[in-house]
């Protein structure tokens, strides 16, 4: 008789421990660093997602704690390369890589394109004025997947034209 392995779909959490442990064992100081910065951040939001009566943090706001250390690290490689530091620059972009690791596939600029054309149309965004009707939606279509600042830019651009 065959046994099936049930599927088990591991918390940001629990993949964080185990990647902890793996980058321990191979003493991988880099890997270790970075990896337990992230724990660190994923522990204290959730103390304070409990202390406002929630039971943890869902996968949107482990998403949005991702996020935000990405883009920590990307401003920092721009300050450190302007500042001329470049092994500043390229530690911040050795740990930026290893976050990426556990955000979900970056989407191209084209599919950006294709999901800000099909809300403006939605909604009937016609000029710079209703910039706030394509961004809420497009942002919570793409979080995790797409920079911020590069979707502002495309509907700003497709707005004011």
């Amino acid at each position: 008789m065959d046994f099936v392995q049930p599927i088990t779909i591991m918390s940001l959490k629990d993949r964080i421990s185990e990647d902890i442990k793996t980058a321990m064992k191979a003493k991988d100081k880099l890997r270790l660093e970075t990896v337990r910065s992230i724990k660190k951040v994923i522990l204290e939001d959730e103390s304070t997602a409990r202390g406002k009566g929630q039971e943890g943090l869902t996968e949107e706001a482990e998403l949005g704690i991702l996020t935000r250390l990405a883009k920590q690290r990307k401003d920092a490689i721009t300050q450190y390369t302007d500042a001329n530091r470049t092994d500043l620059a390229d530690k911040e972009a050795a740990e930026l890589a290893i976050i990426e690791e556990y955000l979900p596939t970056q989407v191209s600029d084209a599919e950006i394109e294709a999901i800000i054309d099909g809300l403006i149309t939605k909604t009937g965004a016609a000029s710079a004025k209703d910039m706030g009707k394509v961004m809420g939606p497009a942002m919570k279509e793409l979080q995790g997947r797409a920079d911020g600042g590069k979707v502002q830019a495309l509907v700003k651009a497709k707005l004011a034209g």
